[in-house]
């Protein structure tokens, strides 16, 4: 089949579908798409919630901490009674109604059917964790896995002693990191790997007692790219007085004009085959994923480990195959279609909700350890496979029709309008430049942040400038935050921290942390863009190469795909020009 051009139904703008795509299509049994892929992104994310939480009330007037904010219409139940023999969700079963469309039906069993308040499974002392397993002794970590006395972590895995991290694997000891893995003592970087006891550092591998470093390999003893002996280092970090609020800011200003003097690849990634992405790593055949690890034959997908022959998936995955235009969804899954949290094995699921080890269940909420299961209603394996064909051709004769005459068949995820979360609640707001107005546009809900429920007994600006003067009955403070405002505290096991690696107050809460953390990477967004080389030197003349290239004085001739906009400051080059400036 030759590649199709299709408009979107809701963007209305044009999108490709190749040969490759119709042949994935064909084989998990879908027809092809009608929204674009970045109009599937947005709608599976509305679904997603990862690092939010609000407080919540339960009927006898217990407070309680979930995910799910109070407007939304669904039912909670503390996550060990739902996981108890207890909780059996068949009882909420019903026949399904040919007279009415699909997603009416299943919306009105969403809002039947209870969801734990929290996604989470064997936390130890780690109540104020969601998304997230295996974890001890943790406070405030988010779709993560395997931690151990962890503060403030997201996207975080096999790491101890570690706070405010995103998107990083096996670190210990270590703050304010980005992409950065297998890291000991690692302070305020992003972009490399098994890096020790630095600061300020970007796209460094195997490096140590570095300080505001670019694109180093193998090094020690160095300071912005220069090197210094062993005494020189430990004095020239004695003068930057590193416990200074002020100090760590200016350096981290200077770092950041510094590291746009260099080249920077065209995609963050190593040891691909393939692939058109952003921070993937170690995978072969992979078209316009991102923030990924181990992937093969996997498309338009969003923070997915060790998953293959899989297309529009965001988040998770690990060891799956076979999935498709799902969210939340992994742990040895195999054919699971348009789904939502659903895990520990699962196979043969479509339009699913918080289903685990469950198989061949269709429009089912709830499921543990179940089969043949439709609107919850437990059937034969006959009677399931008739009643699952003829409601899929009902899907296709009377579809759901929304307030903006998007059309939702078989083939389509959850609408948007099922969503319980506001867009602003959501990782929309992670992954693209969604405002108000433009969910407006998309028909999603917007829900302003509500006041301050604390009284704010100090600004953050009046905090001690150096962490050496800073009290210990600061943690009896409630803070506000220099940036939205919100009040936000310094926990015990966080001022601990800070002391002993001699780390500054921060002045920003703990989501605006996270948030300039994440301010200068890469949305998923794709350009096609020329490498930016020009014979001796970078284009706009700011930095001179240090080696010969294959292209000689000429204009390197090469091309790529990047998630780079063109109107970013950064120098991007191919691999074989950026490989050989990295020395």
């Amino acid at each position: 089949m030759n590649t199709a051009t299709k408009n979107c139904q809701n963007c209305k703008q044009g999108f490709s579908i190749r040969p490759e795509d119709f042949a994935f299509y064909e084989k998990i049994k879908v027809p092809p798409p009608t929204w674009c892929p970045d109009c599937r992104m947005i709608r599976r994310m509305a679904f997603w919630n990862e690092h939010n939480f609000f407080k919540r009330v339960d009927a006898s007037g217990k407070p309680f901490l979930s995910t799910f904010p109070p407007e939304a219409p669904l039912k909670l139940i503390d996550k060990d009674i739902w996981w108890s023999d207890n909780f059996d969700a068949r009882k909420y079963g019903r026949d399904y109604d040919f007279s009415r469309p699909f997603f009416e039906q299943l919306r009105e069993l969403m809002h039947e059917v209870p969801f734990p308040v929290r996604s989470v499974l064997q936390l130890v002392n780690s109540d104020y964790c969601n998304n997230a397993y295996s974890l001890k002794d943790c406070y405030m970590c988010f779709n993560s896995n395997t931690l151990q006395d962890c503060s403030y972590c997201v996207f975080s895995g096999k790491s101890q002693d570690c706070m405010d991290m995103f998107n990083v694997y096996d670190n210990e000891s270590c703050y304010e990191l980005f992409s950065e893995d297998n890291g000991y003592k690692v302070f305020f970087a992003s972009g490399g790997d098994s890096n020790r006891e630095s600061y300020l550092l970007y796209d460094c591998f195997d490096c140590a007692n570095c300080f505001g470093c670019v694109n180093l390999r193998h090094k020690q003893y160095y300071i912005f790219n220069e090197p210094y002996t062993k005494e020189e280092y430990f004095k020239k970090l004695e003068e930057f007085n590193l416990g200074s609020y002020k100090n760590m800011r200016k350096l981290r200003d200077k770092f950041r004009k510094f590291i746009l003097k260099f080249p920077h690849k065209y995609i963050y990634g190593h040891n691909n085959v393939n692939v058109i992405g952003e921070d993937i790593i170690s995978s072969k055949n992979v078209k316009n994923c991102y923030q990924a690890v181990n992937l093969e034959n996997v498309a338009f997908s969003q923070g997915v480990v060790f998953t293959k022959d899989v297309y529009d998936l965001s988040n998770w995955g690990d060891q799956s195959e076979l999935i498709y235009e799902s969210v939340e969804c992994g742990g040895y899954l195999r054919e699971v279609k348009f789904s939502f949290d659903c895990s520990d094995g699962c196979e043969g699921l479509e339009y699913c909700l918080t289903c685990h080890a469950s198989e061949n269940c269709f429009a089912s909420i709830g499921m543990k350890n179940n089969k043949y299961c439709i609107f919850n209603k437990e059937y034969s394996k006959e009677e399931y496979g008739k009643l699952r064909a003829k409601i899929i051709q009902h899907m296709k004769d009377m579809p759901y029709i929304d307030s903006k005459g998007r059309v939702f068949g078989h083939g389509e995820f959850f609408p948007f309008d099922m969503s319980p979360y506001a867009t602003n609640e959501t990782n929309i707001m992670d992954f693209t430049d969604m405002t108000r107005e433009i969910a407006a546009e998309y028909g999603l809900v917007w829900r302003e942040p509500k006041p301050n429920e604390y009284k704010i007994t100090t600004e953050s600006l009046d905090l001690p400038d150096n962490i050496k003067d800073v009290k210990d009955d600061v943690v009896k403070e409630v803070i506000g935050c220099a940036d939205c405002r919100k009040a936000y505290r310094i926990v015990p096991k966080e001022l601990d921290f800070y002391k002993r690696f001699q780390i500054p107050l921060p002045r920003l809460c703990h989501n605006c942390r996270f948030l300039e953390r994440i301010k200068y990477r890469n949305l998923p967004r794709w350009y096609d863009r020329k490498c930016q080389c020009a014979g001796g030197m970078s284009e706009n003349q700011v930095y001179n190469n240090v080696s010969q290239h294959f292209h000689n004085d000429e204009h390197c001739p090469n091309s790529f795909m990047t998630a780079y906009n063109p109107e970013r400051p950064e120098i991007i080059y191919c691999e074989k020009c950026y490989t050989s400036e990295i020395l």
